[in-house]
C-alpha cells in the first residue's frame, strides 16, 4: 500500500499568492551569536548566499541564537515582472518553517493588500508599530486579528531603509509587553545591513525575471551564468517545435490592430503555456511564428512524447480560446478563428549566442532547425495541424500515420512526414 506524505505544517495562501518552496525547520542553538557577530556576518560571509530563502533562514537562526524575541518574521520584495508584483518569505516560531511565495499582480487589487500595513509602507515609507490585541489596531489592519489569535503581543513593519519602499520586513513577538526598546534598536541596525543584501537579491531577481520573460528561462540562466559572448553556447540534442498562426495575413488585413493583438496574445499564450507545461522552452516569437525546444535529457523518446503531448494540449487550448473570444473579422464573415500549424523534428542543434557583436540573440541553429522550418509550410498543403518527422514519430508508432515522403525546399533528401492517427 503506498503511504501518504502529509504536510507537517499546512499553510493556506490567497489565490493571488503561489507557494514556491520551503526551508527549515530552523534549528537554534542558544547563546552562539550576539547581535554584533550577526552584523559582522552580514558584512562578510552572508554575501556568499545566492538564494534569499537560504540567507533569511540563517539570519533568523542567528537572531534567535542571540536571544531575539521575534516569533514571526516576513520579508516582502517588489519586482519587475509581467505577471508578478513581488516575492515574500514567511517564518513563524510555531513550526519553524520559512515559506517562499510569489505574489501575482492581482494581489494589489485585493482588500487583503489594501487593508495591510504593507500597502501604507509602500506609499509612505513610514515604519508601522501596532499592538495586535488592541481593537483600534484590528479595525485599522484586519491582519492584527490573525496575529492576536496566534498570541502576538507586538508587531513592527519596517521599510528596508533608503533603497526601495517596496521592500519591507515585518516582525512580531509573543513576549509579554512586546519588544523591548533595546532589541528594536539592535534589530533596526541589523536590518539596515540586511537591506543591502535584499537589494542585491532583488536586482538579481529582476534580472532573472526580465531575461526569462524575453529569452526563456533556460537561456536566461545561461546568460546570467556568463554565457554572453558571441559564439558561446552548447551543442545539444532536442525536439524542435516550429509553429505559426493560420490565416495571419488575412486576419491582419481586416482586423483592427487592438483586436489582432488580442488574437496574437491568445494564440501565443496557448502555444507557450502548453510547451512549458510539458517541460519545453519557448525561445522566440517571430511575427506569428514560434520556436521552442524540448531538450533531450534522458532520451529522445521522452522528449518526443512530451512535445507531442504539448502540441495536443496547445491545439485544445486554441479550441477553448475560440469558444471564448468574440472578435469579428467582418459582419458577414463571423468571428475570427485561431488555428495553428505545428511541426516537431528532432536533431542536434547549437544552443547559444548568435548575432552582431553589440546585438546578440540566444537561440538554436542548425540543420534540424532549418528542416523543421521548411516542413512547417506543409501543414497548410497537407491540411494537418500537427506534423512530425520520422525522428519524432518512431517513438509514437501506435499514435501516428505515415503521410508520405516530401521534398522540402532547400533540403536535399526527401523526408518522411507523419501525423496523428485518425
Amino acid at each position: 500500500m503506498p503511504f501518504e506524505i502529509t504536510d507537517p505544517s499546512p499553510r493556506s495562501y490567497p489565490k493571488s499568492v503561489a507557494f514556491v518552496r520551503r526551508a527549515g525547520p530552523i534549528m537554534v542553538t542558544a547563546g552562539v551569536d550576539t547581535f554584533v557577530e550577526i552584523e559582522n556576518w552580514l558584512l562578510e560571509e552572508a554575501s556568499a548566499d545566492r538564494h534569499m530563502i537560504d540567507l533569511l533562514v540563517k539570519l533568523i537562526g542567528r537572531m534567535k541564537a542571540a536571544g531575539s524575541s521575534v516569533d514571526r518574521l516576513t520579508l516582502h520584495i517588489g519586482t519587475l515582472h509581467p505577471q508578478l508584483v513581488g516575492f515574500a518569505w514567511v517564518w513563524n516560531v510555531d513550526d519553524g518553517f520559512c515559506d517562499e511565495v510569489r505574489v501575482a499582480d492581482a494581489a494589489i487589487d485585493s482588500d487583503a493588500y489594501r487593508l495591510n500595513p504593507l500597502q501604507r509602507i509602500v506609499e509612505t515609507g513610514e515604519t508601522i508599530r501596532r499592538t495586535p490585541t488592541e481593537p483600534s489596531a484590528q479595525a485599522e489592519f484586519p491582519i492584527m486579528i490573525e496575529l492576536a489569535a496566534a498570541g502576538m503581543t507586538d508587531y513592527v513593519a519596517i521599510p528596508l531603509s533608503g533603497l526601495d519602499t517596496r521592500n519591507v520586513i515585518t516582525i512580531a513577538t509573543k513576549a509579554v509587553g512586546g519588544f523591548a526598546g533595546a532589541e528594536i534598536d539592535c534589530l533596526r541596525r541589523l536590518f539596515q545591513l540586511f537591506a543591502l543584501h535584499v537589494q542585491r537579491h532583488s536586482e538579481l531577481k529582476i534580472s532573472e525575471n526580465a531575461l526569462g520573460a524575453y529569452l526563456g528561462y533556460g537561456a536566461a540562466a545561461k546568460v546570467l551564468e556568463g554565457a554572453i559572448k558571441r559564439g558561446a553556447g552548447d551543442s545539444i540534442r532536442a525536439v524542435i517545435w516550429v509553429s505559426d498562426l493560420r490565416n495571419f495575413t488575412k486576419m491582419s488585413d481586416v482586423l483592427e490592430p487592438a483586436d489582432m493583438l488580442v488574437l496574437l496574445n491568445a494564440y501565443f499564450e496557448a502555444m507557450a503555456s502548453a510547451v512549458a507545461a510539458h517541460g519545453g522552452e519557448t525561445l522566440k516569437f517571430i511575427g506569428d511564428g514560434m520556436l521552442a525546444v524540448f531538450p533531450v535529457t534522458v532520451g529522445a523518446a521522452d522528449a518526443s512524447r512530451a512535445a507531442v503531448s504539448a502540441a495536443k494540449e496547445a491545439i485544445a487550448r486554441l479550441d477553448a480560446s475560440n469558444r471564448e473570444m468574440q472578435i469579428t473579422c467582418d459582419p458577414e464573415q463571423g468571428g475570427a478563428s485561431l488555428r495553428a500549424g505545428i511541426v516537431l523534428h528532432e536533431g542536434e542543434v547549437f544552443f547559444g549566442n548568435v548575432g552582431a557583436p553589440d546585438r546578440l540573440d540566444f537561440t538554436v541553429i542548425g540543420a534540424a532547425v532549418n528542416e523543421a522550418c521548411r516542413l512547417e509550410a506543409l501543414t497548410k498543403t497537407i491540411g494537418r495541424d500537427l506534423l512530425m518527422t520520422e525522428a519524432v514519430a518512431r517513438h509514437l508508432s501506435h499514435d501516428v500515420e505515415h503521410l508520405g515522403e516530401h521534398q522540402l525546399r532547400g533540403v536535399a533528401a526527401r523526408m518522411s512526414v507523419y501525423g496523428l492517427a485518425g
